[in-house]
């Protein structure tokens, strides 16, 4: 396997755009990406897509108007980790030789309101699961009776994520929240009220990638490798003596700890995240998840600052979903978008550590699986 860099993002900014079509969208971050991975659209061979709502052939769409060079163009769906599935696809094309270079790209535009996720004859639709402030709100109670938490604890992961969205002029949101502005927002399904969920979105991100071998003919200085990464669904584990048991609720920590085993990292290492927080309490599962606090511990963590930008584990430092916006076609680039400008030291207002950060996570949940990846610079 050979070592992979991205050389370049880019983003169309997140928000509505009611006079803006799918390729309008996808050709301005296409152009940000190619222009600043120094890559021209002729050497792209191969491009991955992730989209969900678009229908049919919208990939090729949005990619020939960079123009038609005859590359396959690949057209990924998992629902909210469609493009870090095209990402991990385009990777892989890269590492085992079979293109030098190749373009990711994300983009959706979605409809307002609450999106189902089953089938209305399903039963996660008659249990009431088939939208996913129910499921997340379940599992914050069950966290609060478990661990003590409060549901301010959890509002103020959005408070977080928007301080971080107004340093970010592609975010849907750019204006600070109070804790009580969080907390008198509309119930939603309680505990999460209005401002604790992700907007729906329209938006594009793109990745240029290319085998590290070559990337010097396009770009030079501090570069962002990919130097793990995993992939997998819900798995099934009996549990105690008898042969019944329920679905295992460690997909995270599975997944992550195959990423850190490619990576040869751990959690001690990482100093920039990326987590998938569609929902406020999320964001607190997750870093619970991939080890980056101890399992009861996470709502305690972000009440305390440690999440913050100037944390000692800085989270979605762009506004996250919450406050950046949930494309969800587009949402994985994003993601990796942001590790990569905080690895090079380019995030400006929103830069972690003085711009010495070197391992960045990414945790991007999707339906028909989840996608963990790490980079590095």
């Amino acid at each position: 396997m050979r070592d992979v860099v991205v050389l370049g993002a880019g983003l169309h900014r997140f928000g509505r755009f009611p006079d803006k079509s799918l390729p309008d969208l996808g050709r301005e971050a296409i152009e940000n990406a190619l222009d600043d991975s120094g890559v021209p659209f002729k050497d792209i061979e191969v491009a991955y897509v992730g989209r969900v709502l678009a229908g049919m052939g919208a990939g090729l769409s949005v990619v020939s108007e960079m123009g038609r060079t005859g590359i396959p163009v690949i057209n990924i769906e998992m629902a909210c980790g469609s493009s870090t599935s095209a990402f991990r696809e385009a990777y892989l094309s890269v590492a085992t030789g079979v293109y030098d270079t190749a373009l990711v790209v994300g983009f959706e535009k979605m409809q307002r309101g609450l999106i189902q996720i089953a089938d209305q004859k399903s039963y996660q639709t008659v249990m009431g699961l088939a939208v996913m402030p129910a499921s997340y709100a379940l599992q914050a109670r069950r966290y609060m009776a478990d661990h003590g938490a409060t549901a301010e604890m959890f509002g103020q992961v959005s408070v977080k994520s928007h301080r971080n969205g107004a340093l970010n002029p592609y975010a849907q949101y750019q204006t600070a929240v109070t804790l009580d502005d969080v907390m008198n927002s509309r119930s939603i399904a309680d505990p999460v009220t209005l401002l604790q969920c992700s907007p729906t979105t329209d938006g594009a991100a793109a990745v240029v990638i290319c085998a590290a071998s070559k990337a010097a003919q396009y770009k030079s200085g501090r570069l962002a490798h990919v130097a793990g990464w995993a992939t997998g669904s819900g798995k099934y584990e009996p549990t105690g003596d008898s042969a019944e048991g329920e679905a295992d609720t460690g997909e995270i920590g599975r997944l992550v700890a195959m990423a850190w085993e490619r990576a040869g990292l751990g959690p001690e290492d990482v100093d920039v995240t990326q987590v998938h927080d569609a929902f406020a309490p999320g964001e607190i599962f997750s870093i619970e998840g991939l080890g980056l606090v101890p399992v009861g511990e996470g709502a305690q963590a972000v009440w305390d600052g440690r999440t913050e930008i100037d944390g000692d584990i800085p989270v979605n430092t762009d506004g996250g979903l919450l406050s950046r916006g949930h494309p969800i076609g587009a949402t994985g680039c994003a993601m990796v978008t942001e590790i990569v400008r905080q690895l090079t030291g380019e995030a400006g207002p929103r830069q972690v550590k003085g711009g010495d950060a070197h391992v960045g996570l990414i945790q991007n949940a999707g339906i028909g699986g989840m996608n963990i990846l790490v980079l590095t610079s």
